[in-house]
């Protein structure tokens, strides 16, 4: 643990986890936003490089504990309930005397479907937080803390790019062990996500003292802000304890809408609600299944639907798990021997399937990865590459997803898309994709959006088509039973957008995704013919330029 000294806190300025104020956030079931900088906007002397460098170290040699089992001879458990055991230690002092306080709990309290939607969407992960806090000798009230950040949503993401159920943001998941890649993103792994958050909570309790509120304001506004509102007041005479900071609003509402939660929970008849039963027994368990595996495979193999296993498994962005690891995904507890026994028998080849991709004129590593749905740097690890060139003629491996990709419902692909229809009203037409044609191009032409155009074909928005592609397009006819499409050839309108470079794009790459040309692209943001792109660069586009304006 870090000294207790305002000077440390204030030069390790370090990132946190995200929330909004609880009536924003309680209203849509989701996580919010907030106004927390990231820890590279923060000052980056050599004292605070040297601190943040070895609190990195420290963290990287945290091993994630396996999450507890039941044995023959393991003792009944003292409460049948989850919400019983954290009752029996809830030690923050609750002050019901804020008015602050009294309004969240008002709120709740006359918002019982918003409480069962909650306790059910925790049911699978409470235990585990619980037995964590216990074996830290940590609050259980903390185990309340997602149903502020998050309403125990494991898929959700604010604004400000906060993500889990802990609501890490990219930085602060990444100083915290949280690895965030193409295949796998950390901060939404129930396991991970969970000891990194503690470690966090503790590295602040120790911070400022012991004190619990503070450490919960700091998580949510970040240490400098709560240490600068301490120094104000040390310096004007006035108190240091939470009620008495000037804070930003949301951090005023986040902590007594934890307190509030925590009073429902200590005596939830006196506030007319109740609490739905969780068992106050272990939920899952973690499997090491060793190397890559298709998440279609794990559903076989256990038997659970498809949504079951990225509620459990939700770090996992795409179709497999990540092939540079982890290499472990949650089962319940009750098959989970048999899930052991079945992947144990399973062969290799069977964990993935392969394929050939020949490589043509024109393919980049980076193309070939957004054609097949993978990443570069499992092309080169696969195919034994060290750097990017790759020749006309020659072929890679290629892991593919056994099933196709709206079967996993729960990707971060098809997340982007739920709610909006596989289906639509009026005509179903199939759209053959022409040499130049983008989504946004086709979408404007049948009067749709590109989300839902998206939908109905259950891809992304960054897909890459391919002349000769059959798109799935609903259309509603008028009053003369007619259908009208615009003409894309003949339409001169221009639709200005700012894309955002990603790891591996190239001028070529955005080209064809946004069906403009290089020449177009290096004329607008005045690139020379050697100029390299870097992650991060925004570029502007212009859709819908004729090419002779390139």
């Amino acid at each position: 643990m870090l000294k207790n000294s305002i000077s440390i806190f204030l030069c390790l300025s370090l990132l946190c986890a995200c929330t909004t104020t609880p009536q924003q956030d309680i209203s849509r079931d989701t996580a919010g936003t907030d106004n927390r900088k990231d820890a590279t906007a923060m000052a980056d002397d050599e004292d605070v490089r040297a601190a943040r460098e070895s609190l990195r170290k420290r963290l990287a040699t945290r091993d994630i504990p396996e999450p507890p089992g039941e044995t023959a001879d393991s003792p009944a458990p003292e409460h049948a309930d989850i919400w019983a055991r954290i009752r029996s230690d809830l030690r923050l002092q609750r002050d019901l005397s804020r008015r602050s306080t009294q309004e969240r709990l008002s709120w709740y309290s006359r918002h019982q479907d918003y409480l069962d939607r909650v306790a059910d969407r925790a049911t699978p992960y409470i235990h585990y937080i619980v037995e964590q806090l216990e074996a830290r000798d940590m609050p259980l009230d903390l185990a309340l803390l997602p149903v502020v950040e998050s309403a125990y949503q494991p898929f959700a993401h604010s604004p400000s790019r906060a993500s889990g159920i802990w609501q890490f943001i990219p930085g602060t998941g990444r100083l915290y062990g949280l690895k965030q890649t193409w295949w796998y993103d950390g901060r939404r792994d129930i396991v991970a996500a969970t000891g990194a958050a503690l470690d966090y909570l503790q590295k602040l309790h120790a911070e400022f003292n012991g004190d619990w509120l503070l450490a919960l304001a700091a998580y949510n506004t970040g240490e400098r802000n709560v240490a600068r509102a301490i120094e104000r007041n040390r310096r004007a005479g006035k108190p240091t304890d939470f009620w008495s900071l000037r804070l930003a609003r949301e951090t005023r509402g986040y902590v007594p809408s934890l307190l509030a939660v925590s009073e429902l929970v200590a005596s939830p008849a006196k506030y007319n609600i109740t609490l739905k039963t969780i068992p106050n027994e272990p939920y899952f368990r973690q499997i090491d299944v060793g190397s890559q595996i298709d998440l279609a495979t794990v559903s076989e193999l256990s038997e659970l639907d498809m949504e079951t296993v990225y509620r459990l498994n939700p770090g996992i962005n795409n179709w497999a798990t990540d092939p540079h690891g982890p290499h472990h995904i949650l089962v319940p507890v009750d098959i989970a021997e048999d899930f052991r026994d079945k992947l144990s028998g399973l062969p290799d080849k069977e964990r993935v399937q392969w394929k050939q991709h020949k490589i043509s004129k024109g393919d980049t590593l980076s193309k070939i990865a957004a054609i097949h749905r993978t990443d570069v740097a499992t092309l080169k690890q696969v195919n034994r590459l060290r750097g990017n060139t790759i020749r006309a003629g020659g072929s890679l491996l290629i892991p593919a997803a056994k099933k196709p990709l709206d079967h996993y419902t729960l990707s971060l692909d098809a997340r982007r898309f739920r709610g909006l229809t596989r289906s639509g009203d009026g005509e179903r037409y199939l759209y053959t994709v022409q040499r130049g044609d983008n989504l946004w191009d086709i979408s404007r032409a049948y009067g749709v959006s590109v989300r839902q155009l998206c939908a109905w074909n259950g891809i992304s928005p960054n897909k890459l088509l391919h002349p000769g592609n059959k798109l799935v397009v609903w259309v509603k006819k008028d009053s003369a039973g007619t259908v009208k499409v615009a003409s894309r050839a003949t339409s001169t309108s221009q639709k200005h957008i700012s894309y955002t470079v990603k790891e591996g794009d190239s001028l070529w790459l955005i080209s064809r995704r946004y069906g403009v040309s290089v020449k177009q692209l290096q004329k607008w943001n005045s690139l020379g013919g050697r100029s390299y792109l870097k992650p991060g660069q925004n570029l502007d586009i212009y859709l819908g330029t004729p090419p002779s304006d390139a």
